[in-house]
């Protein structure tokens, strides 16, 4: 007779580097090599550019951990629990993210996650405690490797983890896009406009969003000022350009200048430049300064 439960298979363990080095046989001693035998298959027509391009990402990406990956605890999007109402829906709206760590008392207190949706909520029912649309928060070790964290955003459905530096405070958070752009590269996202469809937009607080390639002429012109940086024998083609000399380095999330009567906001980066800023007009006697 049959076993009623014939047993099963043992699992295999074998990480996705060991499948490849076993697969292309014989295979290469070390990861290097491994990427050697991809790019000589490129150059044979074995696999296309991008394929090889996705494949090197995933061998890399083995001995990556959450702390490279990160976005710092200084650039972290953060809601207070005690903020009111109109408060968190301005911050979302400028930030246009889906999910938010939410603290109390200080920004290393991380009591939950607080989704944008579930925020909107309150609006129809102002008597909602917001402590009520918290979702729990998954902490992870900056030592966490991206392997394992792609593994269990998978599993447990988690799209954000607050990352915890060897002394167990809060060094960062990372999401599955940030561990995802290790395989596929950058994912657009709602900056990603089309240049033909406009680089200044009004938003509904009374700012503006600006793209980073906007001419200097051109943001000058529209918000009536005369656009110029601290050294007159410069010139910037673009308001990225100006911005980054004006700040003395490449310019990150959320940090924020004040020139000639505009308030400067970093919105977005890609590919070490400003993709979007956020603008705002500001009294002429307002100092300079970065943030």
């Amino acid at each position: 007779m049959s076993e009623p439960h014939p047993a099963r298979p043992p699992e295999d363990k074998r990480t996705l580097l060991q499948k490849l080095v076993e697969f292309i046989h014989p295979g290469p001693d070390s990861a290097e090599e491994l990427i050697e035998t991809l790019a000589e298959a490129e150059s044979n027509e074995v696999i296309g550019a991008e394929s090889r391009v996705m494949l090197e990402r995933v061998i890399r990406m083995a001995d990556m951990s959450a702390g490279d990956v990160m976005v710092a605890a200084p650039r972290m999007d953060l809601v207070d629990i005690d903020a009111p109402y109109e408060e968190m829906l301005k911050l979302i709206i400028n930030t246009a993210h889906s999910r938010f760590p939410v603290y109390q008392g200080e920004r290393e207190n991380i009591i939950g996650i607080l989704m944008a949706k579930d925020l909107l909520k309150l609006q129809r029912s102002p008597d909602l405690n917001v402590r009520a649309l918290l979702r729990p928060a998954v902490f992870v070790p900056e030592s966490k490797g991206l392997n394992d964290l792609l593994r269990e955003f998978r599993g447990n459905r988690n799209h954000l983890a607050v990352v915890i530096d060897e002394f167990g405070r809060v060094a960062g958070l990372v999401t599955i896009e940030d561990v995802l752009e290790q395989i596929v590269g950058e994912i657009e996202d709602e900056f990603d406009i089309p240049e033909d469809e406009g680089d200044i937009f009004a938003l509904a607080d009374h700012t503006y969003r600006v793209s980073g390639d906007t001419p200097v002429e051109r943001v000058a012109e529209a918000f009536g000022v005369d656009l110029a940086g601290s050294d007159p024998e410069e010139e910037f083609d673009t308001i990225g350009g100006l911005i980054a000399h004006e700040m003395g380095h490449v310019p990150k999330r959320g940090e924020q200048l004040v020139l000639c009567g505009l308030q400067f906001v970093v919105l977005h980066t890609k590919g070490g430049a400003v993709r979007w800023f956020k603008v705002e007009p500001r009294p002429q006697d307002s100092a300079s300064g970065t943030g």
